[in-house]
């Protein structure tokens, strides 16, 4: 316990009482939690891994987790109102046609997570096998199950006659920038929460461990038992032992900063939440599209895929409104604005908050465990004097 480069010389007494002596920090973690520490030289060290613990949790991974769900709740509304479309509009088909929005959503999700999937080809996809369920229930209501070959024909047609018009780049370009943009950001976490963890793993040095003996010990080598670090002292001490913590402050606020900026451009097409609550409407332009040009592209499609059943001619019926009740919609996107929007504003406020973690560790920590605050005599790694 005793060190001639650390402590002055101490009766026997005072070593002994020294040895034993298991000296309890109590550091209060909020929610009633208080973690004690025996009195060795990885004391610090342990202080310092349950407050980098208590900070990742709190700043991080639970709004984490809480965006992560928002995501998965706007994808899930999103899916379903494209079904209620085609079950509410399009009932002839709406059944075949769940199975192609399934898989679109699907592959939305998985996109968000990091999949490599190409956002042009599942759309490309989706329109593809979309066209000759329109094609044979909407412009040819009763014709029989198509050939694969004519399947495969009118599915190769609708890419190369663009039959659902400009709207499939559209959807394109709106999901390409919104999935990327929410892509990033999640992705930004996580690399938030992996510098956090990494700063769970740094060992301090033994300049720190002698510095620490000295500031937590030394009085005990003179019989001075109760004697606890000043303030100012334990601060200078804490600084030089989080030195290399202190540097990773300013990368700290830049992330924090880039952070904000990021949900703060997530508008417009940026807004995996605007477009994706959005999409049951592109959806159903591409489909009055096809409707308003069957005359020509029925013609054009007999030529190229050798069709030739006589087309039953009809009115179109070219829905007006919207698709899904308004209250309903209405209702959604407030929920939304709950679980989503207001979920990136509650995570960068809360980050905001812990902006100055780092820096403040020091003095955390000796605000938190044994220096002295209310005494006036405190020990400054000598001798006892006036705080």
């Amino acid at each position: 316990m005793r060190s001639a480069a650390l402590c002055s010389p101490a009766s026997s007494e005072g070593h002994i009482l020294a040895s034993n002596l298991c000296w309890r920090h109590w550091l209060p973690l909020g929610n009633g939690l208080q973690v004690s520490f025996c009195g060795r030289i990885d004391c610090f060290s342990t202080i310092y891994i349950v407050l980098l613990q208590n900070f990742s949790s709190k700043a991080s991974c639970t709004n984490l987790s809480l965006c992560n769900q928002a995501f998965e709740i706007v994808v899930r509304h999103a899916r379903n109102f494209t079904n209620s479309m085609f079950r509410t509009h399009y009932q002839n088909m709406g059944p075949r046609a769940l199975k192609f929005v399934g898989e679109l959503f699907t592959d939305v999700s998985l996109y968000i997570l990091g999949s490599d999937i190409s956002v042009n080809d599942m759309i490309n996809e989706f329109f593809d096998s979309l066209f000759p369920l329109v094609y044979s229930h909407l412009l040819n209501p009763g014709f029989p199950d198509f050939s694969v070959e004519m399947t495969e024909c009118l599915r190769a047609a609708r890419r190369d006659l663009k039959v659902f018009g400009n709207y499939p780049k559209m959807m394109m370009t709106q999901v390409s920038k919104s999935l990327q943009a929410t892509r990033v950001f999640l992705q930004a976490l996580n690399l938030g929460i992996e510098v956090i963890n990494t700063t769970d793993h740094l060992k301090f040095s033994k300049d720190c461990g002698r510095a620490l003996l000295k500031m937590w010990y030394c009085s005990h080598c003179q019989g001075l038992l109760l004697a606890k670090p000043c303030a100012s002292y334990c601060s200078s001490v804490m600084q030089g032992c989080l030195a290399g913590v202190a540097e990773i402050d300013n990368h700290w606020r830049e992330y924090i900063r880039s952070l904000e900026g990021l949900t703060k451009g997530m508008r417009g097409i940026y807004d995996m939440e605007h477009v994706l609550l959005n999409l049951f409407s592109l959806v159903r332009d591409a489909i009055v599209h096809v409707q308003k040009n069957e005359g020509k592209l029925s013609a054009t499609i007999s030529r190229l895929c050798g069709h030739t059943q006589q087309r039953q001619y009809r009115s179109a019926n070219y829905p007006k409104d919207l698709f899904v009740d308004k209250k309903v919609l209405k209702v959604a996107r407030i929920e939304q604005e709950e679980t989503l929007s207001s979920r990136r504003r509650e995570l960068i406020t809360k980050l905001k908050s812990y902006s100055g973690f780092y820096s403040s560790l020091p003095e955390y920590i000796c605000n938190h465990s044994s220096t002295v605050q209310n005494d006036s005599l405190c020990w400054n790694g000598q001798e006892i004097m006036e705080r």
